[in-house]
């Protein structure tokens, strides 16, 4: 059963729409007792990192995910759902993030035929091995929205990458955990194969 945290963020029906396509077992929800119980357990969501991190602290449901990390079991973080992971974000001076994972989550830089927000498909780059890109050729296209990116401290955990007027960390991997800047439940075949290589992790 794959558990999808509630916290009111946007965008979590989807999610739970495609795992459903897949014909997976899920479950929207943020009861501790339901979390402890789960196979796998997702954070998707979109909108401002500061409110998501408030969002979660009055569920306690940051404290579910590191308590969920820590068994092992495989755990995804889509979107916003990445950059919580994570240990701050320009979007939010002073919010810490979760910091599950070593890094800092800044804002695209304005540029000449660069539109923020990044909205649209963009191709990506494997610089490592992932076990969400299984069957997945490089060069794939998956779908974006979002005006904030990645930069992870240990270049090895990231899996995937993209070209939008600066270089995007938009996947990565460690242990058990799974996350990605752009949005596989948007992303047609490729997107679902992403998510069917999540629940058979």
């Amino acid at each position: 059963m794959i558990a999808i945290l509630d916290y009111d963020a946007g965008n979590i029906k989807s999610v739970e729409k495609a795992f459903k396509i897949l014909g997976e077992e899920t479950v929207l929800t943020r009861d501790f007792s339901v979390i402890k119980k789960a196979d796998r357990l997702v954070l998707p969501g979109v909108g401002s990192f500061a409110a998501a991190m408030e969002n979660l602290k009055k569920y306690e449901l940051d404290k579910a995910i590191h308590e969920f990390v820590v068994t092992g079991k495989p755990f995804l973080g889509i979107c916003l759902g990445l950059q919580l992971l994570f240990e701050s974000s320009e979007e939010s001076p002073g919010v810490e993030g979760l910091h599950v994972l070593d890094g800092i989550v800044k804002r695209i830089p304005d540029s000449e035929g660069i539109k923020v927000p990044h909205i649209g498909w963009n191709s990506l780059d494997f610089p490592n091995e992932g076990h969400l890109f299984n069957g997945i050729d490089e060069g794939a296209f998956v779908y974006f929205v979002h005006s904030y990116y990645l930069q992870a401290k240990d270049s090895s955990i990231v899996t995937a990458t993209t070209e939008y007027g600066c270089h995007i960390h938009a996947s990565v991997e460690k242990g058990n955990i799974f996350a990605c800047q752009f949005h596989p439940e948007k992303s047609s075949n490729v997107g679902l194969k992403i998510l069917k290589n999540f629940a058979t992790q």
